[in-house]
This record gives structure tokens, C-alpha cells and sequence, in this order.
């Protein structure tokens, strides 16, 4: 149980939801900011402005998938205010308040170095982003089925990338009966794609073989679909990068091409709301609990 632990949530989209629901069902004491228009109805929980004085007594601050912009905007679908996250804010927040989010960028991460407040970036986790990889690999397939006139059964796919999400994805295809090259650098990702049945190849390889494939799957958030691979490939091929923007595809290339080429960072809360916020949520309780008994004041 929570009871006792102090949870302030500031802004996010759908899997905040399921979130909020997990923390009001073990007790935690509950604080929304952002949530103006959310019509939910969750017992105990208090809607609350956003000023600095929020935090004081704040065990965690749950921002968003990705926690902040680049001036501190937090996102947010539940409001038409604009939240920021300011020194003002983190200033006054308890040194054992912990900041969670899914992934930070550098304002954020320098903001919780000046105050000495630890970040927790969930989507770094392991069982985070094996998770993840879930809804990722379900709803590339969806976008991949909106967007080919062909099966996934016996079509030619290449996967980028044999990481978490790389695998899953890998994995997915192959069980619809789709022939499967997976690229990868090293030699231990090489072994591992063969020993399950994949195709492997090493990346520098990549436009040799471009020739017959019908859909790329990347995962590589640097550019590795060059115009020198996307000019080997077929036009009914279709790519749909999975990795953080900007992507690592050469988006303008194929568009001259005439090449579908569709960026899809974030799937898992598109495709899957509830259960990505559930994968938030079980993280981020395990992560206050540890906190508690690492201070032994456990709720």
C-alpha cells in the first residue's frame, strides 16, 4: 500500500489515467495538476493549480511520457493552460522528492541536477521497455497493414536494430509468417538473431539487400535509412520508424521517391493507453515503495 505517500501529477495524456487509478487504489493521497477538463471521477483525488508551493510536501512528481519541452513545457491533454516546470517549482521540493518521468530531455535533467533531486527516466528501465515493446510492435503492425496492400504473411520485412523493441518487433513478424532480416552491429546480436530463426546482417549491408523487402521496421534513433538505402528499395515498400524523433530515416528522400515513410515514435500510448499507463504505473510504484524502505518509513 501507499497510504500516506504524497503523488503529484502535472499534466500527461490518456495513460495518466490508469495511473492515477493504480495510486488512488493503494492509497497514495493524490494531487492533479493539468486535469481541469477531466471528467474521471476519482475518489480522494484533488485537482490543484499549478504554482510552486505544489511540491512542498511531494514524495514524486509523475510528469509525461516525455517530462518537459525545451523551455519546461509540460504536455498535457486535460487542459488549455499552459503548465511549465521552473526553478520556483523545484525549489521548494522536499531533497527525497523524486521527479519520474518517461524520458527527460536536458532542461529537465539540468533542472533536477541544480536542486539535487533525483530523476527517474522509466522508459531507461529494462521491464520498462521490454513492456513497451508490446503496443510498439502491435501498433507498427497496424500502421503497417493501413498502409501496404499485401499480407504480413510471406512478405519481405527488415527490422533495424535487435534492442528491446527491435526484438519484439522481430518476433511479431516472424510468428505471421513474415521472412524476417534483422540488421545489427555486433557480433553476440548476430548470434542471438540466428539462433531464433531471424535472417541476420550487419548494417553496413543494409542497401545491398534493400532490393526485394517490402516493409523497414526501424529502431535506431540515428539516420541509418540513408537516400543511399531508400534508392535500393522497391516503391511498394513501405518504412515505419519506431525510434524517438527526428527518427533515422531519410524522410525527405523517400517522400521525392515516392516511398511511404511514416514516423511512429510513442505507440504505446497511442495504441494502447491503458496498458502503457499500467506499465507506468506498476514502475513507478515499485519505485516509491523502494524509496520508502530505503528511508524506513514505509507507507
Amino acid at each position: 500500500m501507499l497510504t500516506g505517500a504524497q503523488i503529484v501529477l502535472a499534466g500527461g495524456d490518456a495513460r495518466q489515467l490508469e495511473v492515477i487509478r493504480r495510486l488512488t487504489e493503494l492509497d497514495a493521497i493524490v494531487t492533479l495538476c493539468g486535469f481541469d477538463r477531466l471528467d474521471t471521477p476519482f475518489s480522494g483525488v484533488v485537482k490543484a493549480d499549478w504554482t510552486p508551493d505544489i511540491l512542498q510536501n511531494a514524495d514524486a512528481l509523475v510528469l509525461p511520457a516525455v517530462g518537459t519541452d525545451d523551455d519546461g513545457t509540460i504536455s498535457t491533454i486535460f487542459t488549455d493552460l499552459e503548465l511549465k516546470l521552473t526553478d520556483a517549482h523545484l525549489s521548494v521540493a522536499p531533497k527525497t522528492c523524486k521527479i519520474i518521468t518517461g524520458m527527460a530531455k536536458p532542461y529537465l535533467r539540468k533542472l533536477c541536477e541544480k536542486h539535487l533531486l533525483a530523476l527517474v527516466e522509466l522508459f531507461e528501465r529494462d521491464d520498462v521497455a521490454i513492456y513497451n515493446s508490446i503496443p510498439t510492435a502491435e501498433g507498427a503492425l497496424m500502421m503497417a497493414i493501413q498502409n501496404t496492400d499485401i499480407t504480413i504473411h510471406n512478405s519481405n520485412c527488415m527490422v533495424l536494430g535487435l534492442g528491446r523493441t527491435g526484438f519484439t518487433m522481430a518476433r511479431t513478424l516472424q510468428a505471421l509468417g513474415a521472412r524476417v532480416k534483422v540488421g545489427v552491429r555486433r557480433d553476440e546480436s548476430f548470434a542471438r538473431a540466428f539462433e531464433v530463426g531471424f535472417e541476420p546482417f550487419y548494417m553496413p549491408e543494409i542497401a545491398r539487400l534493400a532490393g526485394n523487402i517490402d516493409l523497414i521496421f526501424n529502431t535506431i534513433p540515428t539516420m541509418i535509412v540513408t537516400a543511399q538505402v531508400i534508392a535500393q528499395l522497391p516503391l511498394r515498400a513501405c518504412i515505419i520508424d519506431l525510434a524517438s524523433k527526428p527518427g533515422g530515416t531519410d524522410f525527405r528522400f523517400a517522400e521525392k521517391r515516392g516511398i511511404k515513410a511514416l514516423l511512429a515514435p510513442g505507440l504505446p500510448g497511442i495504441v494502447a493507453p491503458k496498458t502503457a499507463g499500467r506499465i507506468i504505473a506498476n514502475s513507478l510504484i515499485q519505485i516509491i515503495l523502494e524509496d520508502f524502505r530505503l528511508r524506513g518509513n514505509q507507507p
